[in-house]
C-alpha cells in the first residue's frame, strides 16, 4: 500500500502535530536512553550553554517582546536559568540514588527502598513575563528527572518563542525535547495526547483551564500561578532598606512578575516615611530610564489603566499612562479603598498600593481574609514578629527583610498554595516533582512460615494479631 502524504491543512492541524510529536517522544523514551546519568547531564549542560552562548540573541528577543533592558534580561532570565541548570547537574547523581528504608518486624527478612523513575513525556507550558527562565527552568527539572518533554512557549512573547524553537533543538537532544509554538489550541491538543505530566506557569484563570483539560486523562499537573503577594512592614523594621528593596523588586519587568509585591501593609507610625522612601527610590532607579514602564500588550494595558482611577486613595507618584506606546508610569497609591479595583485581582503591573494598618494583628487579619498568595514579604527587626507571621499566615513562600529572592535559591522549594498554585520545583524539589517515587519491597523466598497462610484458627489469629 502506498502511503498518502498529509495535506497542508493536516500538517498544520494542532491535534495532528501534537499527536505526531508526542508519539515521537514516547518512542524515544521507550528506548531507555533518557534514564542514564550521562544523558541527563548532557541536557543540563546544553541548557547552560544555550543561555550562555546565545545571551545576546535572547536579550534582543526579550527586548522585542517586553521592552526589557539587557541587564534585567541577564538577571531575570539568563543568570537564573544557568544557575538552576548548573545546580541540578552538580547534584544529580545524589538525587538519583535509591533510598533505603527500615522495615517493621513483620516484614523481615527483607529490604525496603524507593527510587525515582522518570514519568515519560511531560509538557512544559511557558509564560510570557519571564519567557526564558520560566520555560527553561521547568525543563531543567524535566530532563534532570529523565523525561522527554514537549515545550510550549508563550505566544504572547513571539520573538522569544521563535528563538527558543530555533535554539532548543541545537542544544538539547532533538529526539527527546520538542518545541511546539502556538496558542491555547496547541496546548489543548498536547494535553489531549495523554502526556504524563503538565507543568504550567501563568495566571489562575488559565491554570483552571489547564487543570480541567488534564483531568480528562487524569494527567497530574504542577501549577505555578500567582496572587496578590503582600508586604508587611512593622514599625521596628529598617524603613530605608525596606523602601529601596520594595521599589527595586516592583520595578523589575514593570511589575509583571508573579512574585512581585502587590500591595504593602505598613504600621501607621512609619507609613509616611516608607512612602517617601519608596518614591525617592523609584526616582533614583529610573535615572536614565524612560519615565513610563513598558507593558507587554494592549490587553494588559487596558486591564491596568482602570486601576489608576476610582481607587479612593492618594496618589504619591506616577499615575499616568506613557506618552507613547504601551507603558505606565511607576505608580504609588496610598490608602486606596480595600474594595477598589486595584485591591481586587493581582495587579501584575507597575502600580503599588500602600495601606496603613494600626497593628500587626490588623495586617495578619487583612492577609488571611484573602486568597493565599504565592509570596509573602515581611520587614521587621523582631524574631517574635517573624514567628507570628510564619505561624498565622499561609503562602507559597515567605521572605523576611527582602522580596522575591527565594525564587533564586535552588535549595528551597518554589510553589504556591491554594489559588496561587500546586506543586513545587527548583533544585531537588523539581527533580522529585517530575519523577515517580517508586516503592520497592524485596523479600527472600525463604523462610516461608505457614503462620501466614489459611486456614486461620483462633490460635493462629492470636499470633498474627501480636505479630502484625
Amino acid at each position: 500500500m502506498t502511503a498518502v502524504a498529509p495535506t497542508s491543512a493536516e500538517a498544520q492541524d494542532p491535534a495532528t502535530v501534537a499527536g505526531r510529536e508526542v508519539a515521537r517522544l514516547r518512542a524515544t523514551f521507550a528506548t531507555g536512553r533518557t534514564r542514564s546519568l550521562s544523558w541527563r547531564r548532557r541536557q543540563l549542560r546544553g541548557i547552560e550553554r544555550l543561555v550562555g552562548e546565545r545571551e545576546k540573541e535572547l536579550a534582543e528577543a526579550l527586548a522585542a517582546d517586553l521592552g526589557r533592558p539587557a541587564h534585567y534580561a541577564w538577571l531575570g532570565d539568563i543568570a537564573s536559568t544557568a544557575a538552576e541548570a548548573a545546580y541540578a547537574r552538580r547534584h544529580l547523581r545524589k538525587w538519583m540514588r535509591r533510598r533505603s528504608t527500615t522495615l517493621p518486624l513483620s516484614m523481615l527478612p527483607g529490604r525496603g527502598f524507593y527510587q525515582y523513575d522518570p514519568l515519560g513525556v511531560v509538557l512544559v507550558i511557558g509564560p510570557w513575563n519571564y519567557p526564558v527562565y520560566l520555560t527553561l527552568g521547568p525543563l531543567v527539572a524535566a530532563v534532570a528527572a529523565g523525561n522527554t518533554a514537549v515545550v510550549k512557549p508563550s505566544e504572547h512573547a513571539p520573538a522569544t518563542s521563535a528563538l527558543l524553537a530555533h535554539l532548543i533543538p541545537q542544544y538539547l537532544d532533538p529526539e527527546a525535547v520538542s518545541v511546539l509554538e502556538g496558542d491555547a489550541a496547541v496546548t489543548q491538543a498536547i494535553l489531549g495526547e495523554r502526556v504524563d505530566l503538565a507543568f504550567f506557569t501563568g495566571g489562575p484563570a488559565i491554570g483552571k483551564k489547564v487543570m480541567e483539560a488534564a483531568a480528562a486523562h487524569l494527567t497530574p499537573v504542577v501549577l505555578e500561578l500567582g496572587g496578590k503577594s503582600p508586604v508587611v512592614v512593622t514599625a521596628d523594621a529598617d524603613i530605608d532598606v525596606a523602601a529601596r528593596r520594595i521599589a527595586w523588586v516592583k520595578l523589575m519587568n514593570s511589575g509583571q512578575t508573579c512574585i512581585a509585591p502587590d500591595y504593602v501593609l505598613v504600621e501607621e507610625s512609619v507609613k509616611d516615611r516608607l512612602v517617601d522612601g519608596i518614591v525617592e527610590a523609584l526616582e533614583q532607579f529610573q535615572i536614565g530610564e524612560p519615565a513610563a514602564q513598558p507593558i507587554v500588550n494592549q490587553r494588559q494595558l487596558d486591564r491596568l489603566a482602570p486601576m489608576l482611577d476610582g481607587h479612593g486613595g492618594r496618589l504619591a507618584a506616577g499615575g499616568r499612562l506613557g506618552a507613547s506606546g504601551l507603558s505606565i508610569e511607576p505608580t504609588v497609591l496610598v490608602d486606596p479603598a480595600p474594595d477598589s479595583a486595584v485591591m481586587g485581582d493581582e495587579i501584575f503591573g507597575p502600580i503599588l498600593p500602600v495601606l496603613g494598618v494600626r497593628s500587626l494583628d490588623e495586617a495578619i487579619d487583612f492577609v488571611t481574609a484573602r486568597p493565599k498568595p504565592l509570596g509573602l514579604y515581611l520587614f521587621t527587626g523582631s524574631r517574635a514578629t517573624r514567628e507570628r507571621v510564619l505561624a498565622e499566615t499561609s503562602s507559597g513562600g515567605v521572605v523576611v527583610n527582602h522580596l522575591a529572592m527565594h525564587c533564586l535559591v535552588p535549595q528551597l522549594p518554589f510553589g504556591g498554595v491554594g489559588t496561587s498554585g500546586m506543586g513545587a520545583y527548583h533544585g531537588e524539589w523539581g527533580f522529585q516533582a517530575l519523577s515517580h517515587r517508586k516503592a520497592v519491597l524485596a523479600k527472600p523466598a525463604k523462610p516461608d512460615p505457614s503462620l501466614m497462610y489459611p486456614p486461620y484458627g483462633p490460635r493462629k489469629m492470636a499470633l498474627l494479631r501480636r505479630f502484625f
